[in-house]
This record gives C-alpha cells, structure tokens and sequence, in this order.
C-alpha cells in the first residue's frame, strides 16, 4: 500500500451508482481517506459507499435534466454549511459536470490552502455535442468550470480524440482510468470459468440496460435463430428507454432477464453461463455509445467470454488491438445471423483461445496500478 494519506471529498451525481462504488473502494484501498457527497437517484440514499460516510446533497431522477439544474442551484446556495470537509480536503474529484459546478463553488469558499480538483467524465452527454447556442454555452460553461481544475479523468481514449480535442474548451492534463474489473477480495477464480458446449450459442448482455435498439436486435435474432441462439440480460435497466421490456423478455423464448446481480461476487457464474459478450451499445449511436469502453467488455474478457463488437466503433478498436473478439458490420442483425448460422464449435475454440491468450491485467485493475493513481492525486495543486 501506498503510504500517501490523500485527503479526497469525492462528489457524485448518484451516491448509488456501481461505478462510483468501485471508485471509492479503489481510492481507499490505495491509501486516499475519503468522504462521498452527492445526489441520489432511487428510493433509499446510502450512509456509506465502500467504508467512506456519505454526506445526501438531495434526490434526482434520470432525464429530469431541469429538475437536476435546480437542485444543483439550491445545492450551491447552501454549500456553505459544509465548509469543514472541503476545507480538509486535499482534492476534490467531481464526477461529470453538474458536481464540477459545486466543486468550483467549494474550492472557492475555503483557503488559503485551496483543494485540488479532479474533473472525471466517463460519459459525454449529448447537450454538450450540440452545435447550437446551448451546445456552444454549455462547452463555454464547462470551460470556465474547468480551469479550477488540475487533472481531467476519463476512462477512453476516444472521448479524448472526439470530444476534449477538438471540441471542448477544456484543456486540462489526462489521465486515462479504464472500466477494469476491480476485485480487491480476490474473488474471481484465477482462470476463466468452463462453459458448457454449444449450440445453443447464449449471449450474456449484462451491466446498465439501456439500448432499446440492442434489445429489438436480438429479440429477432432468438426468434430467427430456431433455437441455436439464446439471450440472458442481467443488471439494472433503465424501463424508461423501453417500450415494455418486462413483455418483451417473457414472450420471447429464448430470451430471458435473470435480475441484478452482485459485482464482482459473481462475475464468475454469470459469464460462465455464457459464450459471448455483448458489447454492442446504440443508446447514444454516433456520439458516446460509439466512444465509451464498457465495463463489460473488461468484465467478459476477464472471465473468458468472446465479446461481439461493432467494428467501427471504439470497442471494436480495442478488440482489434488485442485480435480478439467478433467484430461485426452494419447491417448488425444479418451480420448477426451469418455469423451464428456458420459457428461451429472448433470456430468457437479458436475464439475462446484468443481471448485467454491475452493478460488478465488487461481486464483486471491491479495494485500497482491504483496506487500510481492515489499517488498522482496526491500530487495536484489547486491553479493559482
């Protein structure tokens, strides 16, 4: 362990958000002490996040933008009452925009010692890809928010080349933290979990549930599949984004939603159950969805799974990097097809090995690695 005793108030736009989880569970276990403060979305706020106390700034709800600008606004106005945790702070690490604008508004109300901050983005919302006057404003606003900061945190280097590049006015140093599965309890096994042999071929789509095109593909890819192709589809989804996703799991066969699932306890057995990974994501097509590296593509390659890809997308790029995984073209249901209707099992052997055959630090954060992350942090100085 790091010896470094980084102070670090970590604000999050939904205290019971996995990702936020893992995050602090890394910081602390690299030697950060850490206290989280954030909005939440959901019927219960936690107290706690991974051992750090948890400080409820209010409750938000997903797409309720509006609604969210308010509570951001009234969150601002009365910061001041927690003048004493951002004063103890060392950094300030601001997940996404939103809990930048309070970051700023912290670090400016305490000194003369002024926190460093941290501005992470792991998702480009589509308002600050606008090329109208909103668009441009919010890119302004992102800017002057962002020349508080000392580091921007991004988990892909694609949000770096197609947005921070040439778009953004946010000209911050980068450091790269990618989705890798975090399991400081050593509990995925030290080997890729034996799958049972196909056909059926099973199609694991786990994590966050949001793609109502990924679902309608391959709906009609089990139904055409005359039963060599099966779907399980476990994790939280957002009902919001689907016409009626309970009906459509339940009436087709083949297709099935096994609920949530507890990470990383059991990685193991959920993608032990199945072949391929789905990889595929059209919730924001052509802007974020194209950009982003899922944390199940780490998840899959660390426990063996084949992963199917778009080819032109940032995930197929890595793929392909690596000479790994399935990588397919538009259109993506018959591409789906002809690839399924010519598997054989020696086929998926070959592909299967492939994937072994690359490190497990490549899917899989390792000690080394979170502690050079505390260390940096521990580093930052607020700009003068």
């Amino acid at each position: 362990m790091t010896t470094v005793a980084v102070k670090i108030l970590y604000l999050v736009h939904d205290l019971n958000d996995p990702g936020a989880h893992k995050r602090v569970a890394m910081l602390r276990d690299g030697g950060a002490q850490v206290i989280v403060y954030g909005f939440y979305r959901g019927d219960t706020a936690p107290t706690q996040i991974a051992g750090a106390p948890a400080v409820v700034l209010g409750q938000t709800q997903n797409r309720k933008l509006m609604a969210r600008i308010i509570q951001v606004i009234k969150t601002l106005c009365r910061l001041g009452r927690y003048r004493t945790d951002f004063s103890a702070a060392d950094v300030i690490i601001a997940r996404n925009l939103e809990m930048l604008a309070l970051a700023v508004r912290g670090q400016t109300m305490v000194g003369p010692k002024k926190p460093a901050i941290v501005y992470e983005v792991l998702d480009i919302h589509g308002l600050m890809l606008r090329t109208d006057l909103i668009g441009r404003m919010m890119r302004t606003l992102e800017g002057c928010l962002a020349r508080h900061a000392s580091l921007l945190v991004t988990s892909s280097p694609s949000f770096v080349e197609n947005y921070f590049a040439p778009l953004s006015k946010v000209h911050l140093p980068v450091r790269l933290i990618e989705n890798k599965v975090y399991d400081p309890a050593a509990k995925l096994p030290p080997a890729p979990p034996a799958r049972p042999n196909g056909p059926p071929w099973v199609i694991g789509w786990f994590g966050a549930i949001r793609c109502a095109k990924s679902l309608r593909i391959l709906k009609e890819l089990v139904a055409t599949s005359n039963g060599q192709v099966q779907v399980i589809i476990r994790g939280r989804p957002d009902y919001s984004l689907f016409e009626n996703f309970d009906r459509d799991v339940t009436t087709t066969p083949g297709l099935s939603f096994e609920g949530a699932y507890k990470y990383p306890d059991d990685l193991a057995t959920i993608y032990g159950q199945v072949h391929f990974t789905w990889a595929i994501d059209y919730y924001e097509e052509g802007q974020n969805s194209s950009w982003l590296l899922p944390n199940r593509l780490y998840e899959g390659g660390a426990m063996g799974s084949v992963p199917l890809a778009l080819s032109h997308v940032a995930t197929g790029h890595a793929l392909a990097q690596h000479r790994i995984g399935v990588h397919l073209e538009e259109p993506l249901l018959s591409a789906l097809q002809r690839f399924f209707m010519s598997l054989t099992a020696t086929v998926y052997r070959d592909l299967a090995a492939a994937g072994h055959k690359v490190p497990r630090q490549n899917w899989i954060m390792q000690p080394a690695e979170i502690e050079d992350i505390v260390s940096r942090l521990s580093t930052l100085k607020a700009p003068s």
